[in-house]
């Protein structure tokens, strides 16, 4: 095992031994960092990082051996396995086979704060029942795959999808723990509710961050994003781009602002970002919609649900 300190799993993967096994990373300015690794079979073993790890095994393997930080195994695991190693600990892992997994590391630096808000101060860090455990959970695996799939269409998470998806994420791996979060009484305030949907509305074409909004309200990010989805309806992520689409629906049909333009003034870095989640929503292209608007007789795609099609639209 290499003898160099790393500052993150992210610096491991960048710059460790396994560096060449990478392919995707996803990091979303500290808060989350999200790697895909093809690895051959042998020793896998790491030095301590400061951070927790969840680990999915993507697709199975006839022997591992190790410890995580929970004491040693030697099992078979198969596709969709989860494990979390600890953090501050030099783990160690053979495979017997080549194997592919999915790692989505906690910075404790960025985490700690929100574990004990959330768990009043009795988070065990250093001795987690759930460290080196292989348990199985279909909630964290789908919890994972949006967290990836969202990351895809964004380019990289945003720290708001990171934050309130990282929130999610612990709260389950706490609860399959034993150490269940406090609950959220209730939903937002309503000067707090107003407070964060204006804030969310000027800042539109900014990163903005999940705690910035907790702040605004005067709680925890944990119990902030929980308390929103019980005042709206949906996470914060979910409204924040159900926004920017309606603001670009609206700068489309309205402005001859060049796509890549409306990008950025929606908060997307490129007309390609904003493409893949403006067709995922809408099920048209930015540069369709506005063709269909312009000219609705003319233009509107065949495959358009009506429920969609722009209310200017002439029958067909």
């Amino acid at each position: 095992m290499e003898r160099l300190a790393f500052s993150s799993s992210s610096q491991w993967y960048r710059e460790g031994q396994q560096a060449s096994f990478v392919r995707a990373r996803k990091s979303s300015g500290g808060v989350l960092d999200l790697v895909e690794v093809a690895r051959p079979a042998g020793d896998m073993s790491r030095p301590a990082l400061p951070d927790i790890v969840l680990v999915e095994d993507m697709l199975g393997c006839r022997r591992v051996r190790g410890d995580l930080g929970g004491g040693r195994f030697d099992l078979t695991t198969r596709k969709g396995t989860l494990a979390v190693a600890a953090p501050n600990f030099a783990t160690t892992v053979i495979n017997d086979e080549s194997h592919q997994l999915r790692s989505l590391a906690f910075p404790v630096a960025q985490w700690r704060s929100v574990l004990d808000e959330a768990a009043d101060g009795r988070f065990p860090l250093d001795n987690f029942c759930i460290y080196g455990r292989v348990f199985n959970s279909p909630t964290v695996r789908s919890l994972l795959r949006n967290l990836w799939a969202l990351g895809h269409e964004e380019g990289v998470p945003s720290r708001l999808l990171a934050r309130a998806a990282g929130c999610e994420i612990l709260a389950e791996l706490c609860r399959l723990g034993g150490t269940p979060f406090t609950s959220a009484k209730g939903g937002l305030a309503p000067w707090a509710e107003r407070r964060c949907l204006e804030l969310l509305q000027a800042r539109l074409s900014e990163d903005i961050s999940l705690d910035a909004l907790a702040a605004e309200a005067r709680l925890s990010p944990f119990h902030f994003a929980r308390m929103f989805k019980q005042s709206i309806g949906v996470p914060p992520r979910v409204y924040l781009t159900r926004l920017r689409v309606e603001k670009a629906c609206d700068l489309l049909e309205r402005t001859d602002l060049p796509v890549t333009q409306i990008a950025l003034e929606v908060g997307y870095s490129s007309n390609q970002v904003l493409a893949r989640v403006f067709t995922r929503h809408m099920r048209v292209t930015p540069s369709d919609y506005r063709r269909a608007v312009r000219d609705p007789v003319r233009s509107i795609p065949s495959q358009w649900p009506a429920d969609l099609a722009p209310a200017t639209a002439a029958p067909r």
